[in-house]
């Protein structure tokens, strides 16, 4: 399996960022985890507040752990509220059900990764991790896998 190379990161992140400051969106803090979870990079801009680390890092683990973006996630915890508290409780917290957690896939299809924004709205924050995924030609996998819909 193909590993994501702290280069690409470098330029998700980078890539990231310059789309919301041109976008003029809030501060932005970018995390992103490979495939088990782990963090290979993040960065903060100037002005985000310091829980915006936790609040990326929740959105990209809870994109890996549940093997969806979280905007799935977050349309999920509309539908189904209790068990999406249990998630959060059986997660200790960890997963964020907003918009901005995104899987990172190889051209294989294969999950190597994500990506967690947090700083402006959840849309916005999403839109941002695309275009920094796109900036490595990778796929970008925001919501739910098509194997994955619930009927």
């Amino acid at each position: 399996m193909a590993t994501l190379q702290l280069a690409q990161v470098n330029t998700i992140i980078d890539a990231a960022i310059a789309e919301g400051n041109k976008q003029r969106f809030a501060p932005l803090a970018v995390a992103v985890l490979d495939a088990g979870g782990h963090l290979i990079a993040f960065k903060r801009e100037d002005g985000a507040s310091f829980a915006r680390f936790d609040i990326a890092f929740g959105k990209a683990w809870g994109a890996l752990g549940m093997g969806f973006g979280t905007r799935e996630l977050a349309e999920r915890a509309e539908k189904y509220p209790t068990f999406v508290t249990a998630l959060a409780a059986a997660t200790h917290g960890r997963m964020i059900p907003s918009p901005g957690g995104v899987l990172i896939a190889n051209r294989e299809g294969e999950v190597i990764g994500a990506v967690g924004i947090s700083g402006d709205n959840g849309d916005n924050d999403e839109a941002c991790a695309l275009i920094g995924i796109a900036a490595v030609g990778l796929a970008a996998i925001p919501g739910a896998r098509k194997s994955q819909r619930p009927d």
